[in-house]
Parts: structure tokens; C-alpha cells; sequence
């Protein structure tokens, strides 16, 4: 599956849910023994035109590579029968890395092509990846704590995307040049301040996901034209409740931009911030497009649970 294979289905499906859901979606987090671990079910995923919906469990371990790794369910919306089980890293990796694409396509100045990336991890890989298909990028400089883990990434994407990349000693001397700043992290502490970002920047900020993880300062999206995928979620676990602010301080979700461009960037001169969280319809878009192919190639393994 390529991400641009999903990426007229997950755009319409952004706009579809800040229009009109019904049922919003759901994520139900518990801690695990190990320090820093947890498990996470994101549920209903529902878009109106797929005739199912997707339970996801999802567990995280930082430690451990993947990180991320769980199970997609996919059910018949009419009778709630299983229709598949499916492996949740790789469609998890690919929708978050596409949808955090198209949030930073829309919001970013046309004309901006520097690109910094704080945290070399998967998502970061695939984050660039996904924006490489939609803009043109002319530079990329790329700081993670582990340098060993910032070199591999700038080897591995500068051969992929033939494109310079540079590693960086510092998140200040990442984001410096940068046009946008996309971070991926698991961090309990804004690293991203005001005074560190010039005019016009865009910033995507993925790892807030959970209660208490946070990316970029109070002070900093104040100031900003902040956008989310979905209000509630991005005040009870994303970038706006990690930094203890309000829905007062959310400008729009990222749907309602697809829908009015106006209700996003509307000159070189702002910053704009996309705090993406992470929804269950996202899944239910790459589960259905995975269980599709599946069916046409005959693949995959029949199992009756019933029997």
C-alpha cells in the first residue's frame, strides 16, 4: 500500500467528519507496568460511505522497535460480523504519515520548502515521505537525541529523496531556516518556543497523543493559528490540553480548512500549528482500502470463529 493510494479517500473523509459525525471518536488509554508503556483502543472508526467500522488495539513501547505495533479490526456495520484482523503497525504508520501530509500541505506557505524534522523515528520517515508527494522540499535538517538515529535517518532519506539533508546538534539549530517544522517525539516538555521560529513557519506536532505529552509551548500556539483533527480529543490528550490550554485557543479542525481554506493560512506573514492526535476513522480508511485489495488478490487466511 502506498500512501498515495489513500489520500483522495482520507481528505474526503477529514472534511466528511467535521461536517457531519455523528459519532465522534473515541480513544480509551491505560498505562502498562512497564514504565512509559501503554495500550490504547481507538474506536468507532466510522466514515459514512464504507459500509464497516474499525476497533483498534494499539500498544506502545518505547523502547522497543516498532514502538507501535497492535491489531485493526474491521466489522460489518450491518451485523457487526469480524470481517478481517489485521497487523496495525504498517496502515497506522502510513495514515498518520499521510494525514500529517495533508495538514501540513494546507497549512504550510505555498513557497516553503525548508523542512526541519525533530525526532528521526518511523512517523518522522514517513511524514516526509508522504509531504515529498505532494510539495516540492529542497532541504531538510533533521535532530534527534540519538545522533546515531539522526545520521541513519539523513543517510537513508537523502538516498531515498536525493535531496540534502542536514543533521543538526540542537532542536534551535534544526528549526532556525526552517519553512516547516514537523516533530515526532515522545516528549513530557515543550521544546518549541516563539522566539526559536521565524514568520510564516508551519509546525506539525504529532506527539501529543496521550495525556501529558507536549511539543510546542502555550505561548508559542497563542500566537499562532492553531488546527486540529478534532477539538475534544486535542483538549483532553493533544498539543492543546498538554500545555494547559482550551478550545478557546482552537482555531479550526483540519476538515473545516479542507472544506474553507479561509479558516486557515491566509497570509506569508502567520504561523500556523497543526496538532494531529490521531483518529479511528483514519484506520477504518486504510483497513477497508488493505481489506479490498485482499479480497481481489485472494490473499490472506479464512478463519471461522464462529465454527
Amino acid at each position: 500500500m502506498e500512501p498515495l493510494e489513500l489520500y483522495p479517500a482520507l481528505k474526503a473523509a477529514f472534511s466528511s467528519y467535521s461536517l457531519s459525525r455523528e459519532i465522534p471518536a473515541q480513544r480509551a488509554r491505560s498505562s502498562l507496568p512497564q514504565e512509559n508503556t501503554s495500550v490504547m483502543l481507538l474506536f468507532p472508526g466510522l466514515i459514512s460511505n464504507i459500509p464497516a467500522y474499525t476497533v483498534k488495539d494499539h500498544a506502545k513501547f518505547p523502547t522497543h522497535s516498532p514502538s507501535i505495533k497492535g491489531v485493526i479490526n474491521l466489522h460489518d456495520l450491518e451485523t457487526g460480523q469480524l470481517l478481517a484482523i489485521m497487523d496495525s503497525t504498517y496502515i497506522t504508520a502510513i495514515r498518520t504519515g499521510l494525514s500529517g501530509a495533508i495538514g501540513t500541505h494546507l497549512l504550510a506557505r505555498r513557497d516553503a520548502d525548508n523542512v526541519a524534522i525533530i525526532g528521526a523515528g518511523v512517523q518522522s520517515t514517513l511524514q516526509l515521505l508522504s509531504l515529498k508527494h505532494l510539495r516540492e522540499i529542497s532541504r531538510v535538517y533533521v535532530y534527534d537525541k540519538s545522533l546515531e538515529k539522526a545520521s541513519s535517518f539523513a543517510k537513508n532519506m537523502t538516498e531515498e529523496l536525493n535531496i540534502p539533508i542536514t543533521v543538526c546538534n540542537s532542536v534551535e539549530e534544526a528549526i532556525y531556516n526552517a519553512d516547516i517544522i514537523i516533530t515526532a517525539t515522545w516528549s513530557r516538555e515543550a521544546f518549541v518556543f516563539s522566539n526559536m521560529v521565524k514568520k510564516g513557519v508551519h509546525i506539525t506536532t504529532l506527539g501529543p497523543d496521550e495525556p501529558g505529552k507536549c511539543e510546542v509551548s502555550a505561548e508559542l500556539i497563542e500566537k499562532s493559528i492553531f488546527i486540529c483533527d478534532d477539538r475534544d480529543l486535542a483538549v483532553q490528550m493533544g498539543a492543546i490540553g498538554g500545555v494547559g490550554l482550551t478550545e478557546d485557543n482552537i482555531h479550526a479542525e483540519i476538515g473545516e480548512v479542507i472544506l474553507d481554506q479561509s479558516l486557515g493560512r491566509t497570509n506569508n506573514d502567520q504561523i500556523t500549528v497543526y496538532g494531529s492526535v490521531g483518529l479511528a476513522f483514519q484506520d477504518l480508511v486504510g483497513a477497508w482500502h488493505v481489506y479490498q485489495r485482499a479480497k481481489e488478490q485472494k490473499i490472506g487466511r479464512y478463519i471461522d470463529f464462529l465454527g
